[in-house]
């Protein structure tokens, strides 16, 4: 198996949104600000080339929304999820498998382009099968007020119409201290996390990778800044519930040794942790081409 970091560019999200009660004198010295309020993020994705399967884990924002939409988020940045491809040697053809964390658009815009001449929409990876989890399709494709904004139509609905999709299954063990599916159809070697605070069902990755286990952490924990456990994003649709499951997930991946891979980080690609007199914070920061 071979990990790989795909960058398809950055975004700017406000800090306040992104660091919930923490006050901006204690976050901006995280990730600071501009005169906007308004704080530089990633939007890093992973390819797993595991034998015959290319697997692409989310897949940025896309481009396919126009000037308007765009203006909200200040793109910025060299790198997009084709050049970060190309770069490696591949094509948007050549992926297998686009498994999605979640379906808010800066994690799925990618999946979706517009067609020849731009009157529909035709998936983006026309030889892939696209994953997502049964709970969290029905969450997106029926929306509540809050998190409407954030599932947009033209992303999700073109690939159930494109026959494309299927979904994660599997079964939760009973005595896990986190919500593990042990799938039986998406990969045997890859569980999945389900995370229920940030939005209903999002699935995290566990992959093993030369005798570790690397997690990918989607919005669980943007990045190494969202560690500490009061620091949960106002995006959270359910903020007690993400705080429960940091708790969890950050005493197991001490205790196991987990290496985590952030989505969001401008900065930090990968980390791993430790007990320390604050309460488990990082402890080495590296890239996962690092990754011994």
């Amino acid at each position: 198996m071979i990990l790989r970091t795909i960058d398809t560019g950055f975004f700017k999200l406000d800090g306040g949104a992104m660091f919930g009660v923490v006050p901006k004198s204690i976050w901006n010295k995280l990730n600071p600000a501009d005169d906007n309020n308004m704080c530089t993020w990633a939007m890093r994705c992973m390819l797993i080339e595991d034998g015959k399967r290319l697997i692409l884990v989310d897949n940025g924002i896309g481009d396919k929304q126009n000037e308007k939409f765009f203006s909200y988020y200040y793109l910025h940045g060299d790198a997009t999820l084709e050049k970060s491809l190309n770069k490696l040697g591949f094509s948007s053809d050549d992926i297998t498998d686009v498994f999605l964390t979640h379906l808010h658009f800066d994690h799925c815009g990618g999946s979706i382009k517009h067609n020849a001449d731009k009157t529909g929409f035709v998936p983006a990876f026309k030889n892939a099968t696209y994953w997502s989890h049964q709970d969290h399709w029905k969450w997106a494709t029926e929306p509540n007020a809050r998190e409407k904004a954030s599932f947009l139509k033209e992303n999700i609905l073109p690939i159930q119409e494109s026959g494309q999709l299927k979904f994660v299954e599997g079964k939760t063990p009973s005595d896990s201290k986190l919500e593990i599916l042990n799938n039986n159809n998406f990969h045997s070697e890859i569980p999945v996390i389900i995370a229920r605070g940030h939005t209903d069902a999002m699935m995290l990755p566990v992959i093993p990778f030369k005798g570790k286990q690397v997690i990918f952490m989607a919005d669980l924990l943007p990045s190494v800044g969202h560690i500490p456990l009061p620091y949960v994003m106002a995006y959270d649709t359910r903020p007690l519930v993400t705080l429960k499951e940091k708790e969890a997930f950050l005493n197991t991946a001490v205790q196991n040794n987990w290496q985590l891979f952030f989505e969001h980080d401008p900065v930090n690609e990968c980390c791993n942790l430790q007990q320390s007199e604050r309460g488990i914070r990082m402890n080495e920061a590296y890239r996962l081409s690092d990754l011994a």
